[in-house]
């Protein structure tokens, strides 16, 4: 971990000494000595609670289907450099999942490969919005603007956390997120001044995706159970308002005037969406459990 970052690490680093082990293969090594979701399954002690665990699961939730979603783009972007982009961000939410994934499952008794393969839908906890299918170019440019700003201000907030692992992965995540967040922010103002039709896409995605804004800032039992190891989502919502609305308008666009959707996916209860993306995303592993390769 580089020395800006020692604070949030300290006292756990006899637990991760396989930091940078050579045995890691190629796309598990992370620059420097970052905390890989390896150290965190060979650390000891896993979530203090059982909040403490629910939670790393749905952050763990969200970058997994955002991740599943995103990998769709990879040979169908508009520009070759955009497969290059969004597979990297996709890889990145790939890795966050991985790392709040392994940690709450040495809570529950779960590997990580479990936890994504062979639970059912209702069991999941990721936000409705992460799930909403891609659409075209814009409608997926205006989920990674909402989502990326949304993750870059919870992250920022985690490194602060009580917990030490969750402060240590968002320490990693949210360097990863900032280049999310420019990424979906130069596109935006891209198509939002670009031609008619590409502003008329853009208002049309935003109006579409605006309704699931709200599930991301509900405050709930959770939050208040696990303390200061989390953050309680409404107290970040002016800050995202406000960056929102500045990025909006710079792009010649502006904030819908639309109700919110009755969003229930913190509880298990998703859109119609998710169980045909889990079914696509699961059933290698079902078709084939215990395969090895």
């Amino acid at each position: 971990m580089s020395s800006s970052n020692t604070h949030i690490t300290e006292g756990i680093e006899d637990d991760f000494a396989s930091f940078g082990d050579v045995t890691a293969s190629a796309t598990r090594v992370t620059p420097g000595n970052a905390l890989r979701p390896e150290d965190i399954a060979v650390a000891g002690e896993g979530p203090a609670s059982d909040a403490v665990a629910e939670y790393a699961l749905q952050l763990g939730d969200d970058a997994l289907i955002l991740a599943q979603r995103l990998s769709w783009w990879i040979s169908r972007a508009p520009e070759i450099e955009e497969d290059v982009a969004l597979g990297n961000i996709a890889l990145d939410q790939l890795g966050h999942a991985r790392s709040f994934l392994i940690y709450a499952g040495k809570r529950l008794g779960k590997t990580e490969d479990e936890l994504a393969y062979w639970r059912e839908e209702e069991e999941f906890r990721s936000a409705h919005l992460v799930e909403q299918p891609n659409g075209d170019f814009a409608v997926t440019i205006v989920r990674q603007l909402l989502v990326a700003v949304y993750q870059n201000l919870l992250y920022t907030e985690l490194t602060k956390s009580s917990d030490q692992t969750i402060a240590a992965v968002c320490a990693k995540a949210v360097k990863e997120v900032d280049y999310h967040r420019d990424h979906a922010i130069q596109w935006t103002l891209r198509l939002g001044r670009g031609t008619e039709e590409s502003a008329r896409r853009m208002r049309v995605a935003l109006a579409d995706l605006w309704p699931y804004v709200g599930e991301l800032f509900a405050d709930e039992q959770l939050h208040d159970d696990v303390g200061d190891a989390g953050v309680h989502p409404s107290t970040l919502r002016s800050a995202w308002d406000e960056e929102i609305s500045a990025v909006l308008a710079d792009a010649g666009l502006e904030v819908p005037q639309v109700p919110d959707a009755m969003s229930r996916g913190r509880h298990g209860e998703h859109s119609e969406h998710l169980g045909y993306l889990l079914a696509e995303m699961q059933v290698l592993a079902r078709k084939h459990p215990g395969a090895t390769w």
